[in-house]
């Protein structure tokens, strides 16, 4: 069974998750641990638990979801993981920081490591993970689904009761909705933990959100 321990991140509160199951092995969802607080509870998490981290998944390439990369790149020799939609995105995380925060990072950002797509799952522990393409917030977007525990991480795809810019680089609403429909098609009772704020299930955006329609 899936235990997940959720930290927010950074000045725009975003979700970073550590997932782990009965094996010990776990695996890192977009960290955005940008102060040094932050970085220190998620490595204590991992390291208290006895966890070992077998991937750094990133759902998209925005920096929100990245500031964190390169401690647990140092801690634990985790390259980061992302679509190929979003490596190029990715490898300018510099850039993002000067345009959209206005700031420097003082730090640098390890390289992508593996590419992420739907035809190869993400494996660890007694889990298997479908990767899930769903552009439209970014070019590279995607979600990972746990069909055995119906669990769908959605990064800035899907929020309760809204949804991911698209005005950012590579965003596009027509994309989006696309892609919000192909959730829609998974089981109602599908727990959804999102980029940003509370978590919340398929049935209820199908009946809640204005921008999901099967």
């Amino acid at each position: 069974m899936l235990k997940i321990k959720t930290f927010v991140c950074n000045m725009l509160q975003e979700n970073c998750y550590v997932v782990s199951d009965e094996t010990c092995e776990c695996v890192i969802i977009d960290c955005g641990a940008y102060y040094e607080e932050e970085r220190r509870a998620i490595v204590d998490y991992i390291h208290g638990n006895g966890l070992q981290p077998m991937h750094l998944l990133c759902t998209h390439g925005h920096l929100d979801h990245n500031f964190g990369n390169n401690t647990i790149y140092e801690a634990f020799a985790l390259a980061p993981e992302v679509h190929q939609g979003d490596e190029k995105m990715m490898s300018h995380l510099e850039r993002q920081a000067e345009s959209f925060y206005g700031m420097q990072l003082n730090y640098e950002m390890p390289p992508v490591g593996k590419i992420l797509s739907e035809e190869q799952p993400v494996t660890f522990g007694l889990h298997t993970w479908k990767v899930i393409e769903t552009p439209g917030h970014s070019r590279g977007s995607v979600c990972f689904y746990d069909a055995d525990e119906r669990v769908l991480f959605a990064g800035d795809t899907l929020f309760r009761r809204s949804i991911g810019r698209t005005d950012l680089m590579d965003g596009s609403m027509l994309q989006i909705i696309q892609s919000l429909r192909m959730l829609a098609q998974l089981p109602d009772e599908t727990t959804v933990y999102c980029g940003h704020g509370p978590m919340t299930t398929i049935g209820d955006e199908l009946r809640m959100n204005p921008y999901m329609d099967r």
